[in-house]
């Protein structure tokens, strides 16, 4: 069981903007010392806060700890360059939500300055773009969040743009050119190619990858894995242990178990 509030504006705005505003899940018996906010994936074209409510209510129960689930702009479906919504704008909307989550003085008794974090598919990439650093870094998280977040678990993730297209060419017209423009190549876009902020080395980095998945293939995760393996202290991966399709693994209960008992691990309760 869980107490579940709805549609808070992290963005404040009259009438609240749906594409700014999160979905919060607190269990019953609750353990108040930490939260856990999962990013969607999506291909930074579809899906939305509620429709990972079963995941969150799962991690929740399992953890103790309460879960926060906020969308965030999606690119148009038919885009012009009047209305094109391309990266950084994703990961901004969700730096804006971290930062908001971190001051929130919401009514409901949980610290939000020991966070982990959660990011599936391009939820991956929108989460190593703001906490890892580029040649020309738009995304510029305060020390607050930074020193606040103590993990950050990516599934299924998007992270070597042209590595991406090597294997599925066809993504290129689907929805990486309207996520980040036409490029001749998007290494400047690709997360391995950016450099941790080796001042916060505190934070632990977790990198699951299904032997099911269809969508994105494992290569995406080797090439995180070893660049962060080469440029931070806590890496770990596992690449064995799930067998579902690229989306399945979140409605599982095994998922669950997998990252619910890392974050127990990872991110103790504060004393």
């Amino acid at each position: 069981m869980s107490d579940e509030y709805t549609d808070i504006s992290y963005i404040p705005s009259h009438p609240p903007d749906n594409f700014h505003t999160f979905n919060f899940y607190i269990p019953t018996p609750r353990n108040t010392s930490a939260l856990i906010c999962f990013v969607h994936g999506g291909a930074w074209r579809s899906e939305d806060k509620l429709d990972h409510a079963g995941l969150a209510r799962r991690l929740a129960s399992f953890t103790g700890y309460a879960v926060a689930v906020p969308n965030y702009r999606l690119c148009p479906r038919e885009f012009t360059e009047d209305n094109a919504i391309r990266h950084p704008d994703h990961a901004k909307d969700i730096l804006r939500f971290l930062e908001f989550i971190i001051t929130w003085q919401g009514p409901y008794g949980t610290n939000s300055n020991n966070l982990c974090l959660m990011g599936h598919s391009c939820g991956a990439h929108v989460l190593s773009s703001i906490f890892l650093e580029a040649t020309e870094d738009p995304l510029r998280p305060s020390s607050q969040l930074l020193n606040s977040t103590k993990a950050i678990i990516m599934s299924e993730g998007i992270y070597d743009i042209d590595l991406l297209l090597s294997s599925f060419p066809t993504y290129r017209d689907w929805f990486i050119e309207a996520a980040f423009g036409p490029r001749s190549a998007y290494r400047e876009v690709s997360v391995t190619t950016m450099n941790p902020r080796i001042e916060y080395n505190h934070l632990r980095w977790l990198i699951v990858h299904s032997k099911g998945d269809t969508l994105i293939d494992e290569a995406q995760s080797e090439a995180m894995y070893h660049h962060l393996l080469r440029n931070v202290s806590h890496v770990t991966r596992n690449f064995e242990q799930l067998i579902e399709e690229h989306n399945d693994i979140l409605k599982g209960v095994e998922f669950v178990k997998l990252v619910g008992q890392y974050i127990i691990d990872n991110v103790p309760p504060c004393t």
